[in-house]
C-alpha cells in the first residue's frame, strides 16, 4: 500500500477527490497545493477511449502552449555538416551533429538533452538508436515536427515551448502545461491549447466517448479530477 506524506494527505483533505472540477477550479486547488521548496511542474492525464495497439487509433501530435513549459529546452539536432547544421546552431540548439552524437548515446548513455529533432536524410542514422530514443519519446518523428528541414523552425518553437503528445501503452496521454508559479490565466490557456490539440487529433476509427477521464496534477500534490 502506497505511503503518503502529511503534506499529501494535508492536501487531500481541501478538496473531494470524488468529484470532477472546472478547468479553472481545478487550478487553482492544483496550484495551492503545490507547496514544495521548488517550482512545482503541472502536469495533464489524459484518458482516451482509443486502443493504442491498433495502427489506426493512434493519437500523436505536438503543439506550441502560448505560454511555454517554464522549462529550458535542451535541444540536440541530428543535421550534416553545412547550412543545416549551422541553421540549428544559430536557432539555439545545444547540441548539432551525426554519427558522433549516435555514438556518444550509444556508448556514453549520454542524455543530457531534452529535445531531439532531425533532417530526413539523416533519418537512416538516428534509426540505429531508436530503441533507446523511443521508449523515453525523444525519437524524431514527421508527425511531431521534429523530422524537418525546416530546421531553424523546430528549434525556435521547442525553446519556445513545443510539446508533444502521445498514447502510452495505457491509452493515456501525459503532458506537462507550466509550472505552479504560472498565473491561473496562463496554464487555463495551456491547458485549452493541448486539449484542442488532442481532440484534433482524434482518429477516425474511435468510437464511443473520446476523452474518457482528465487529472491535473503538480510534481508533488494530488491529482485533481477535471470535467471535460
Amino acid at each position: 500500500m502506497a505511503k503518503y506524506s502529511k503534506r499529501y494527505k494535508q492536501a487531500r483533505e481541501t478538496f473531494d477527490s470524488s468529484l470532477s472540477y472546472e478547468p479553472e477550479e481545478a487550478i487553482k486547488i492544483v496550484r495551492s497545493n503545490a507547496t514544495a521548496k521548488f517550482d512545482e511542474t503541472v502536469e495533464v492525464h489524459l484518458r482516451l477511449g482509443v486502443d493504442s495497439r491498433h495502427a489506426d487509433q493512434q493519437v500523436r501530435g505536438s503543439v506550441v502552449l502560448p505560454h511555454g513549459t517554464g522549462r529550458d529546452v535542451r535541444v540536440l539536432v541530428f543535421a550534416k555538416e553545412g547550412p543545416k547544421a549551422e541553421e540549428a546552431k544559430a536557432a539555439g540548439a545545444e547540441y548539432v551533429g551525426g554519427q558522433e552524437l549516435v555514438d556518444k548515446i550509444q556508448k556514453e548513455n549520454w542524455f543530457e538533452f531534452d529535445r531531439v529533432i532531425a533532417t530526413p536524410d539523416m533519418m537512416g542514422v538516428v534509426g540505429r538508436i531508436g530503441r533507446i530514443l523511443g521508449p523515453k519519446g525523444l525519437m524524431p518523428n514527421p508527425k511531431a515536427g521534429t523530422v524537418t528541414n525546416d530546421v531553424e523552425v523546430a528549434v525556435r518553437e521547442a525553446k519556445a515551448g513545443k510539446i508533444e503528445y502521445r498514447l502510452d501503452r495505457t491509452n493515456i496521454i501525459h503532458c506537462v502545461i507550466g509550472k505552479a508559479s504560472f498565473d491561473d490565466e496562463k496554464l487555463l490557456d495551456n491547458y485549452n491549447t493541448l486539449l484542442e490539440a488532442v481532440i484534433r487529433s482524434k482518429p477516425a476509427a474511435a468510437k464511443g466517448r473520446y476523452i474518457r477521464s482528465c487529472t491535473l496534477t503538480s510534481t508533488m500534490g494530488p491529482g485533481v479530477r477535471i470535467n471535460v
